[in-house]
Order: C-alpha cells, then sequence, then structure tokens
C-alpha cells in the first residue's frame, strides 16, 4: 500500500489540490483569499488564483504526516522569516484565519476531525481519499521514471 510518505510531496499536493478543486464542494475560498496576505512575514497576496486549494491539500497532508497537530504548530509551519530592513531577521508565523478557516472547510468536507485536545487528525475517510491519491501520484511518477519500479515495495 503506498502513502503520502512515499511519493514527492510536490507532486501529491499538486493532485490533491486539483482533487480538492474539482469534487470537494465544501472547500471554496472566502470572499477575502483574493487580497489577503498569508502571513506578517509576506509582503503581498499569494499570485497563485488557486493558492487556497493548494493550502488547503498542504494542510491535509501535513496533519496526515505530523498529526494530531494544533493551529500554533501549524502556524509556525507556514511561518517564515520577517525582513525588518538592516536590522537582523525574525521568525514569523503565518495567518492563523487562514488555517483555521482551511481546517474548518476540511472538517466540513469530512477529511479531519478535532482529537481530544491535542489538534486535528485525519478521519477514514481522508485517509482513504490520501492513500488513493498517493497510488495514482506513484504511477505517475514510475512511468515518467520506468527505473524507479524496481526500488518499489512489493505489496
Amino acid at each position: 500500500m503506498v502513502t503520502p510518505y512515499d511519493v514527492p510531496a510536490s507532486k501529491f499536493v499538486e493532485k490533491l489540490a486539483k482533487h480538492l478543486k474539482e469534487n470537494v464542494d465544501e472547500i471554496t475560498p472566502p470572499p477575502w483569499a483574493s487580497i489577503v496576505k498569508t502571513g506578517v512575514h509576506v509582503q503581498r497576496p499569494p499570485q497563485d488564483p488557486e493558492w487556497w486549494y493548494v493550502r488547503s491539500a498542504s494542510l491535509l497532508r501535513k496533519i496526515y504526516v505530523h498529526g494530531p497537530v494544533g493551529v500554533e504548530r501549524l502556524r509556525a509551519e507556514y511561518g517564515g522569516r520577517k525582513d525588518y530592513g538592516v536590522k537582523p531577521e525574525h521568525a514569523a508565523k503565518a495567518s492563523g484565519a487562514i488555517i483555521r478557516k482551511a481546517l474548518q472547510q476540511l472538517e466540513a468536507a469530512g477529511f479531519v476531525e478535532t482529537f481530544e485536545t491535542s489538534g486535528r487528525r485525519v478521519t477514514k475517510n481522508g485517509r482513504k481519499l490520501l492513500e488513493e491519491l498517493a497510488e495514482e501520484v506513484k504511477k505517475e511518477v514510475v512511468k515518467g521514471i520506468p527505473e524507479l519500479e524496481k526500488y518499489q515495495r512489493s505489496g
């Protein structure tokens, strides 16, 4: 069985974002998504008009890999370096509202659930979706580079 651990994260997130956009009605960008910055460490809004789906897909993968995980830890993961001009740079967290809203949409879609007091984790439906898409990504990657087939686990 292939899991999101076994495939390249960038290709997996791209495939998952496309799936979320086309097949899941609960995942939709809020009205303010076109003008909002993703954190205090960035100067402009994202250039990609489909960034909401990419962020939601990335969150779902991160929760699968690191879960259960809370909003504060995810803010730190998506944060970056704040530029203070001539002063030294410091770490800054990402926007909590974006992460919270995306997690609420993923919960409404049935892919994520709140786990006791330690954050959120992936549900069985979410796990099933992620593993199916990981299988598809693996096939695409192996089709592109046939030599990789001998390094794959059998089963």
